[in-house]
């Protein structure tokens, strides 16, 4: 029969389940996680962000079918003094998203760190999407396309190379996020 949700007039139907996901950000400092958690939960870039100072609390909802898909975002400081908490913040979480410039080697090879992390210490059912971000740079690129997707392949992780700048792929990170939990 049809979905437990009513009927809306204009023939879409609500959703009819609603999962909530604890999802954090990681990655080295100034890489864009914040950009990225902006842009998905406002539509909005700052050329100019401060550095993320512990950690900050985001929620942003999508549909899915008949599913509403409810984020909790953490997006976690990246300064090498605050790594200490970071178990703090993924411990419980569903997803993790590890973030890396594509303009900078340094931060991708910190970023396989962080999934080496999370696959010891995270839930072992745990969504990792890596992210390289900064996409608008390709000019300026350090770190290949396809030695990325090898690695994402390699580690069974959800990769794109996204933009907070222009807004590539950073919606389609976190529904392909949404679609695998």
């Amino acid at each position: 029969m049809s979905s437990r949700g009513a009927a809306r007039p204009n023939g879409q139907s609500q959703a009819s389940k609603i999962c909530q996901f604890k999802l954090v950000l990681l990655g080295e400092s100034a890489v864009g996680k914040s950009s990225l958690v902006l842009r998905f939960v406002k539509g909005q870039f700052h050329e100019y962000q401060e550095s993320t100072i512990g950690a900050a609390f985001l929620t942003q909802s999508v549909c899915l079918d008949d599913t509403t898909v409810k984020f909790e975002i953490w997006d976690t400081a990246g300064q090498e003094r605050y790594h200490s908490l970071a178990p703090m913040y993924y411990r419980g979480a569903q997803a993790a998203i590890v973030v890396y410039d594509i303009t900078n080697q340094e931060t991708f090879a910190r970023a396989k760190t962080w999934v080496k992390e999370l696959q010891r210490q995270a839930s072992p059912s745990i969504v990792i999407a890596l992210a390289g971000n900064k996409a608008d740079l390709a000019s300026k690129r350090m770190v290949e396309y396809e030695e990325a997707q090898a690695y994402a392949d390699d580690n069974s992780l959800l990769f794109m190379e996204t933009s907070a700048k222009t807004a590539m792929n950073v919606n389609d990170l976190f529904l392909a996020i949404g679609e695998s939990l």
